[in-house]
């Protein structure tokens, strides 16, 4: 949340007034707002239409338990009126308004959490930025893309007339804030247009943009309308001008209505305000339950990832309404953390209108909704995947908190391993775009396994000596690389009857893709390896767990295994890198019988023997993405080799 330093201030007894400087990352985002989205300037209403409308939402919470808060005017409403003569547009709503502290502290705070890497990212490239601050949202400060100037006259609902508020900025650097009187609570702003911004200035351009940006918006926006009275003959009667207020949007919850009366473009307005978002959801689900728990739910997947996706105990969750009564934003209790980035509408009848968080952890009726709602979002996700580049969007985005499901979600853990998409030797790009339904097809006859890899990086999963064996047999692989990825293997353990195996863990078993004589020469193999085994073990002593011939191998001398359920070398470096001390594993070390430099190995005598020992081991380690205790000496010790 951005707030202000007092860079200047005058303190005037009969007012309080005081000047103050905005924080210069606030300055930066003006100063985008300004010259970044001219393109996009008309959505300045949708912004400020939202926040009264959310003012409204929680001025009606807060009555429940006070209903002297309306102060006499329960009607709440949104008005907007224009003068052109002037050219300045107001919009002032009867909300829950702010007192001075809410004012300095609140007014104009960016839509979303996570500024300073917002503000990292800014290029100073208007195209980029745009598209930047379309991910980020703008709030109160998109006005100033069309006004030069804003005023600000609020009051908090149930404070004393006197205690009113007004706040006034050109954008430029600097606010004043001053105490005034003010009898009706809630807010009013004035926009002073720009030159180039008359055009909104205008009855017509007005109501357009409220029925095309804030047509759903549940409290009525109104505008006034001038009728004149006229004679039997149907003549204007000359000084019979009368000014009403028109509503000009729907003025009901879209996510009351049916379906079927709901269009896309008005799907996609709703989620715009709900998500602060200016670009549109790649999908949507609208559904209503009834029986013995009644609910509506309207959920959303976003095109883009906001800011603060990967801060698991950032805002998240949907907006909570209890029959049409707003309760709270980021009510998070409804879906699981892996679902976080999902956005939305929930209302139901079977909370009380005075729910709070803590209440909400105790009511058995949340848990039945969550675990619908998770339902329907994984739903959602498979109804997507439908559309392979649609899906292929969404997943580059949110792929790698969906992985968090399997070892989050137990229960629907088969369903989300249908949703996962990875890296495969079936292509060998890095692109995550196959999924296990898909690897599954491709499975070679025989073959009772899906195999993967584990690494650092993409290029050295693709390139791990572990995949030999199965790229000459024609064996798919999956390529995993991502951070989470170890961990999310630890929770999947079969998909569609098939069980999954590490390539780099274990003994290898190819199942019934290997036939009779191939397992009988690798037998034949290793006992005529037996004596170089041995000598290899005692050359490397307590620096292996095990010397075994290996038939992984096809172009490498060497590769190191580890045991089957031993923590990998990914893992082990993020444990690590947490402060997590972890006891030591000592690898197994797999020798390809038919390779030069292993033929070199065995003929060759002393010292010579295990300084060649000590190198395939640690050549093994460093292409298994592992670090070497002592790099010093493996370079001292293949440069002897290399000078011999």
């Amino acid at each position: 949340m951005t707030t202000a330093t007092h860079e200047q201030a005058t303190d005037k007894s009969a007012n309080h007034e005081e000047t103050l400087g905005f924080q210069t990352e606030v300055k930066q985002l003006l100063n985008l707002m300004i010259h970044s989205l001219y393109s996009n300037r008309e959505i300045f209403l949708r912004e400020l239409i939202s926040n009264a409308a959310d003012a409204c939402d929680k001025l009606r919470y807060a009555a429940l338990d006070n209903d002297a808060l309306y102060e006499g005017d329960s009607e709440l409403r949104i008005e907007i009126e224009h003068d052109r003569d002037a050219n300045t547009i107001t919009l002032r709503d009867n909300g829950v308004g702010m007192n001075r502290e809410d004012v300095i502290a609140n007014l104009g705070t960016i839509a979303r959490s996570g500024t300073a890497e917002f503000l990292k990212q800014l290029s100073g490239e208007q195209q980029k930025d745009a598209k930047l601050i379309g991910q980020f949202g703008v709030g109160f400060y998109s006005g100033f893309i069309v006004a030069d100037e804003i005023s600000v006259r609020t009051r908090k609902a149930g404070t004393d007339a006197s205690e009113g508020v007004e706040w006034r900025s050109k954008g430029e650097g600097e606010f004043t804030v001053a105490d005034i009187e003010r009898a009706q609570h809630g807010t009013e702003i004035t926009l002073h247009l720009k030159e180039d911004a008359k055009e909104f200035a205008d009855d017509y351009r007005l109501q357009g943009l409220v029925r095309k940006y804030s047509d759903h918006i549940e409290v009525p926006v109104r505008m006034p309308k001038t009728e004149t009275a006229k004679d039997d003959e149907g003549n204007p009667i000359e000084g019979s001008e009368v000014t009403t207020w028109e509503t000009v949007n729907e003025a009901t919850a879209l996510w009351s209505r049916p379906k079927s009366e709901v269009s896309d473009d008005e799907y996609k307005a709703f989620y715009k305000h709900v998500a602060h978002d200016f670009s549109d959801p790649l999908t949507w689900s609208h559904n209503k339950v009834e029986g013995k728990l009644e609910y509506t739910s309207l959920l959303y997947v976003p095109g883009r990832a906001p800011f603060d996706l990967f801060e698991r105990d950032g805002a998240r969750g949907v907006k909570l309404y209890v029959q049409r009564v707003f309760i709270m934003d980021d009510a998070e209790q409804f879906l699981p953390l892996y679902l976080r980035f999902i956005k939305g509408v929930l209302d139901t009848r079977e909370l009380s209108l005075n729910v709070s968080r803590e209440l909400l952890q105790q009511d058995p009726n949340v848990d039945k909704i969550k675990s619908a709602l998770t339902k329907r979002g994984l739903d959602m996700l498979k109804k997507l995947a439908k559309d392979k580049e649609q899906y292929q969007t969404f997943w580059n985005t949110f792929g790698s908190v969906l992985k968090e499901g399997p070892g989050e979600d137990p229960s629907n853990r088969e369903k989300i391993a249908g949703l996962l998409r990875f890296a495969s030797t079936h292509t060998d790009t890095a692109a995550q775009e196959h999924g296990l339904a898909d690897y599954v097809e491709r499975m070679k006859e025989g073959q009772q396994k899906i195999y993967y890899v584990v690494a650092d990086s993409f290029n050295a999963a693709k390139n791990s000596p572990h995949l030999e064996i199965f790229r000459k047999k024609g064996i798919e692989v999956l390529l995993l690389s991502d951070r989470i990825d170890e961990w999310l293997m630890s929770h999947l353990t079969e998909f569609d009857g098939k069980t999954f195996a590490d390539v780099a863990k274990g003994e290898l078993d190819l199942g019934d893709v290997e036939d009779e004589a191939e397992k009988k020469a690798q037998e034949e193999t290793a006992k005529a390896k037996e004596e170089l085994v041995k000598r290899v073990k005692e050359a490397l002593g307590d620096g292996v767990q095990e010397v075994k011939v290996t038939h992984r191998l096809t172009d490498s001398p060497a590769c190191v295994v580890l045991p089957e359920h031993e923590m990998g070398y990914q893992m082990r470096r993020i444990m690590e890198a947490a402060g997590q001390p972890l006891p030591e594993v000592k690898p197994i070390l797999e020798l390809n019988p038919s390779h030069a430099l292993v033929a070199r190995l065995e003929g060759a005598e002393g010292d010579q023997f295990g300084q060649l020992a000590h190198i395939l081991l640690d050549q093994a380690i460093i292409a298994e993405g592992g670090h070497l205790d002592d790099p010093a000496a493996y370079v001292k010790r293949l440069n002897s080799v290399l000078t011999a």
